[in-house]
């Protein structure tokens, strides 16, 4: 298990990505772009989003950074990003049932912005706001995903 800082970013995500991963000296850099998942013709994602950063990660000196852009799209499910709602924890656990139960724990009092459900990134996935305003990302197989998208775009 791993408890990840997971930055969220309005659209400039990869520059972000290029900035940490070279003040940190990464060792890894891994990114996926909405664009790069297989899109639902019956819901098509708008051009302008196709392109940007649906999940990556900075690997350094032994951690790891997360990071996204939000959408623009999904803004009246996630709320406008502004400094301070841009960090969240996200919690990568194989085990489905350690992290069902770390959900349920931290929703009480607080709200669910998504159930853990199946998705096409991760067999278990999951957000919240606790009930002191911390955001939390839930993900059985963060890895899995970017390593799978990665070397399929090779």
């Amino acid at each position: 298990m791993s408890a990840i800082a997971y930055l969220n970013f309005d659209g400039i995500a990869e520059q972000a990505i290029e900035f940490y991963a070279e003040a940190l000296n990464a060792n890894e850099v891994k990114k996926v772009k909405f664009g790069d998942i297989p899109q639902d013709p019956n819901y098509p994602m708008p051009e302008n989003e196709l392109n940007m950063i649906m999940e990556s990660s900075i690997e350094f000196a032994g951690g790891k950074v997360m990071m996204s852009d939000i959408l623009p799209s999904m803004k009246a499910v996630t709320g406008e990003l502004v400094q301070g709602n841009n960090i969240l924890i996200s919690l990568v656990i194989d085990d489905k049932q350690k992290l069902e139960e770390y959900f349920n724990h931290l929703a009480l009092g607080g709200h669910v912005i998504m159930p853990l459900s199946n998705t096409p990134w991760s067999s278990c996935f999951g957000m919240l706001v606790d009930k002191f305003g911390v955001n939390w990302k839930f993900n059985s197989d963060a890895d899995q995903f970017l390593d799978k998208v990665i070397s399929n775009k090779k």
